[in-house]
């Protein structure tokens, strides 16, 4: 019996191997195998004879064989390969033919009449009460796919499992009832929270998408609010801008005065065509300097406002300078009737894009007679150097004679040196 077995398994193991296509994810040699660990776990644990036990052992390893054939009526196909084998193995005829009527039974449409019917109908369907059921329920989905029979969403087939455990399959040894059907309940449990959680989820899915359909109605459209962001966005930077160039004018100038204290200042005396070139061009960095701190310097607004104020959207709290010296408890109240109001929310908005732009416009325009005076100062202070310089070397000429006279003054004094010696 076990050599016939044995040779069972060797002969099902080359078939399927050779002959059954790949997209038989599921009805492969490792259901075989599951199925004949299934069906020796019944026959250890219940009182069967050797011949049936040899009989289901044999089913149980060619049930399947028939796909290698055909999907449809594949059990007719197995039952035709099981023959011939077991006719060439010298099995006698009530053998083959109890071992192609176990086979027939695993068929799912009739109840099983027999205790051996029985027994491999619960042995074929035992992943229900196994641990690798959503692994093999996983497989079988794939297989039918992969076979073009029918392609499962995975709600679908979270369904159909739901419906083959609850309505369509039974468990009908005593073996299996008392040891698989406990875990084949946990498995059912777990695909009904499953499809509950599921439902939660598109439930929330749906609130949330309902909620947001509602809010982007009573939002403003996206290309006011790329408006209000764009420009509060140029304003800021804008301003940023305006700030680098009066420090850069502040930096500037704060190293030409250093210099002209550090070297002019104490060559004035004895240098005084320096001077007036020199107060002009300090006089132009000064300038400079205080415009330059006058352009950055910020202007601090009161800071409060009063209730009447709200109520009559008067005041911007998008500006901390209109709140700074109230408390959290105040400007907490401020902002939430704000809120309230959606007109009031883009009057604030526009307010501040406005007194930003002020602010720039102030800026801006200092700096321009900043940037201004300075060059206008470094163009007349170049040209005053240049002028005192010219001045002064003119008057260091009239002061001392020309070549020609110097030399014939020292021509007379050596003649009338000469004639005296002589």
């Amino acid at each position: 019996m076990l050599e016939l077995i044995e040779k069972t398994e060797k002969f099902v193991f080359d078939l399927l191997k050779n002959e059954l296509d790949n997209s038989f994810l599921y009805h492969n040699y490792t259901h075989t195998e599951r199925v004949l660990r299934s069906v020796r776990e019944i026959i250890e644990n219940t009182d069967i004879n050797a011949t049936d036990a040899e009989i289901l052992q044999l089913a149980v390893l060619l049930h399947d064989t028939g796909y290698t054939k055909s999907i449809d009526n594949h059990e007719e196909e197995s039952v035709k390969i099981a023959t011939a084998f077991l006719k060439e193995e010298g099995v006698n005829q009530e053998t083959i033919t109890a071992v192609n009527n176990c086979i027939m039974a695993t068929k799912f449409k009739d109840s099983p009449k027999t205790e051996l019917d029985k027994i491999i109908r619960d042995a074929d369907a035992s992943h229900f009460g196994k641990k690798y059921f959503t692994e093999a329920s996983e497989f079988l989905r794939k297989e039918l796919e992969l076979q073009g029979i029918k392609n499962y969403t995975p709600i679908e087939w979270e369904n159909e499992n739901i419906d083959v455990l609850t309505k369509k399959h039974e468990f009908y040894t005593d073996y299996a009832l008392k040891n698989w059907q406990p875990r084949k309940e946990k498995n059912l449990a777990s695909l009904i929270k499953s499809k509950k959680k599921r439902k939660t989820k598109l439930k929330t899915e749906e609130l949330k998408a309902k909620y947001k359909a509602q809010y982007k109605n009573e939002s403003p459209e996206r290309g006011i609010q790329t408006f209000y962001r764009v420009a509060l966005r140029n304003h800021i930077k804008l301003s940023d801008i305006a700030d680098t160039k009066a420090n850069i004018l502040l930096s500037v100038n704060a190293i030409i005065i250093s210099l002209v204290l550090a070297n002019l200042i104490s060559k004035l005396d004895s240098n005084p065509y320096l001077i007036y070139p020199t107060a002009i061009f300090t006089l132009s960095c000064v300038i400079s300097m205080v415009l330059s701190i006058i352009a950055t310097r910020p202007n601090i607004t009161s800071g409060e406002f009063t209730k009447e104020d709200v109520a009559n959207k008067k005041v911007n709290l998008t500006f901390f300078g209109n709140f700074h010296k109230m408390s959290l408890e105040e400007y907490d109240w401020a902002v939430k009737e704000l809120l309230k109001d959606k007109n009031y929310v883009y009057s604030s908005l526009t307010k501040d894009l406005y007194f930003l732009g002020k602010v720039l416009e102030r800026k801006y325009r200092i700096l321009r007679i900043t940037y201004t005076i300075f060059m206008i100062g470094m163009i007349v202070s170049v040209i005053s150097f240049g002028v005192a310089l010219k001045g002064n070397n003119a008057r260091l000429n009239d002061v001392l004679p020309d070549n020609s006279t110097t030399t014939s003054l020292l021509y007379n004094k050596n003649a009338n040196v000469n004639n005296t010696l002589c």
